[in-house]
């Protein structure tokens, strides 16, 4: 007799890390292989937990080991032509100090640059469902709060 899980549908799991200067500017990172830029995160892999991928992502892509603080966003995004239904987690990465910010190193291959960007301009240069996610995790972490998204957005009730 299988494992009947085995069998239950499965979906897609992305990490992302909020990640902020003194000033309350937010981190973006911009992909070589896109033209939207991103906040730093990726695929959570197989058999790797959500906080874990987060970690390893910033590992990655800004060559910083840091403490992650609490889940600020949950958002299911429904599935698309050409990708599959998702779950995409935003945690809090707190403020990084002028020593932290220094020891940024992006992988070439990867990314091109990254900067930080106040709301309206992380809007102007996230995809819109991202900028909806970014703003959620902002406001989030200014509350207190954990937010549960669908597509970027608060589901009504």
């Amino acid at each position: 007799m299988g494992d009947f899980t085995a069998t239950l549908p499965r979906k897609r799991m992305g990490a992302g890390v909020l990640l902020s200067d003194p000033t309350g500017r937010v981190l973006l990172v911009e992909p070589a292989y896109k033209p939207d830029w991103e906040i730093p995160g990726g695929c959570v892999e197989a058999d790797e937990s959500p906080l874990a991928a987060a970690q390893r992502e910033l590992k990655e892509e800004l060559g910083l080991t840091l403490p992650i603080g609490r889940l600020l966003v949950t958002d299911w995004v429904p599935p698309r032509p050409e990708r599959t239904e998702g779950f995409m987690l935003v945690f809090d990465g707190g403020v990084l100090d002028a020593e932290q910010t220094a020891r940024i190193s992006l992988p070439a291959d990867e990314l091109r640059s990254w900067a930080w960007c106040a709301e309206p301009e992380a809007v102007d240069r996230l995809s819109t469902l991202l900028a909806r996610r970014v703003a959620a995790a902002i406001r989030a972490r200014a509350d207190g709060t954990t937010a549960y998204l669908e597509n970027g957005s608060l589901p009504i009730a």
